[in-house]
């Protein structure tokens, strides 16, 4: 749980270390605001993405399903300051499907938290995999990273993309590809 009183006290001394006064009509109520952001963005860390996952369904649909254009935003831990895109996760069920909004879910519990894209797409894909045991899942994530667009190289628009894959949507070359046409890649 963020202690939102330790980040009001922070940002009021980053704010005076920038050299402004956290008294001011403008900035007076910015640390409050801060730590309340805060304790929606890092919601995560206390949640467990594999609880919204349990409930699923027996049902004998053994085909690929797939739920992309999800949209995601987390904090980058290296500069505390936001990344965000899409999602596709497509998984071949073993005789239990789960809701689609569970898989979006579980995204958000893992997104909300201080993250690295690399680390997010291996936590979902294993999440999946453990809790809902398909035949196989993957995932690909499409990110824009506010520490690439914002400062350092300063490259606004590029984008990274990872993905990661358990069972057969690793080891399957049929349904690897089938996966990667329902997404629209050639």
């Amino acid at each position: 749980m963020v202690d939102q009183e330790k980040v009001q006290e922070a940002v009021a001394s980053i704010i005076e270390a920038l050299g402004d006064d956290p008294e001011r009509e403008g900035l007076k109520d910015t640390p409050r605001r801060v730590a309340q952001m805060y304790a929606e963005l890092f919601s995560g860390i206390d949640q467990d993405p594999a609880e919204v996952l349990a409930t699923g369904f027996d049902e004998a649909h053994e085909e690929m399903v797939v739920f992309r254009g999800i949209t995601f935003s987390s904090i980058c831990e290296h500069h505390l300051v936001p990344f965000f895109g899409s999602a596709a996760i497509g998984y071949v069920p073993n005789g239990r499907v789960v809701g689609i909004s569970k898989l979006a879910r579980a995204l958000d519990i893992l997104a909300h938290r201080p993250q690295l894209q690399e680390r997010l797409t291996r936590q979902i894909v294993d999440v999946i995999f453990e809790t809902v045991k398909p035949r196989g899942v993957a995932v690909r994530l499409t990110g824009q990273h506010m520490c690439m667009s914002i400062r350092g190289v300063r490259k606004p628009g590029s984008q990274v993309v990872t993905s990661a894959a358990r069972g057969t949507l690793k080891t399957h070359e049929p349904t690897i590809r089938e996966f990667h046409a329902l997404l629209g890649d050639r």
